[in-house]
């Protein structure tokens, strides 16, 4: 069993890594602005559920092949690099639609779950990440290795959702705010493409 105070130590921990900008709650941020707190949240879950596979990975040790591997930590990044260029062409695409509204309801909150966990799935950091945070609050004292993992793992997720569906509700009460100004559903969609693009480039370029 993980003593009590280092339990405390690692829920503190996550909570601040959770509330640093990064590629996860920035895409909760621009998409609850752009499209309400419901569908920030199914971001939000998403993106959790993706945590569960880079938390499986390093305890299964797959997560040591991204980290040795070049080759397959690149693909992994071009494909989600590839991903985010795609986000950010129909956040464009949205932003000169004249029937933005009709194109908003389109996207199901199933296909806003299924994103988020693409996303998060496709970067490789999350998993190198994971490989050299998650052991240091592991010890040999303290039970089967495997178990530790998915508990921290476990712990990890749930901090990331109370973070992360924070900022999606903060941020779809400004998101509603802002378009009620004139253009304002057109310029979220496009700071949304601009966000999108930025960290496509970041994870195209990104080191091990």
């Amino acid at each position: 069993m993980i003593p009590f105070d280092t339990l405390i130590l690692f829920i503190t921990a996550s909570v601040l890594l959770a509330l640093a900008p990064g590629p996860d709650n920035i895409f909760v941020l621009t998409q609850s602005m752009s499209k309400g707190a419901k569908p920030g949240i199914f971001v939000t879950l998403g993106l959790c559920t993706g945590l569960i596979f880079h938390t499986t990975a390093v305890a299964l040790g797959v997560a040591a092949i991204f980290q040795t591997s070049q080759l397959a930590f690149d693909i992994l990044k071009y494909i989600g690099a590839a991903y985010l260029l795609y986000l950010a062409y129909l956040s464009f695409k949205s932003s000169t639609s004249h029937h933005f509204r009709a194109d908003k309801k389109e996207l199901s909150l199933a296909k806003l779950y299924k994103r988020g966990i693409f996303m998060n799935i496709t970067n490789p950091k999350v998993s190198v990440f994971f490989l050299a945070f998650l052991p240091q609050f592991t010890s040999p004292q303290n039970g089967n290795f495997t178990l530790q993992i998915f508990l921290l793992g476990f712990i990890f997720i749930l901090c990331a959702l109370v973070v992360f569906g924070s900022i999606s509700l903060l941020a779809a009460k400004i998101g509603s705010w802002f378009n009620k100004t004139k253009n304002g559903e057109n310029i979220l969609n496009k700071i949304a493409g601009s966000v999108f693009a930025l960290l496509a480039l970041k994870l195209a370029f990104t080191q091990r």
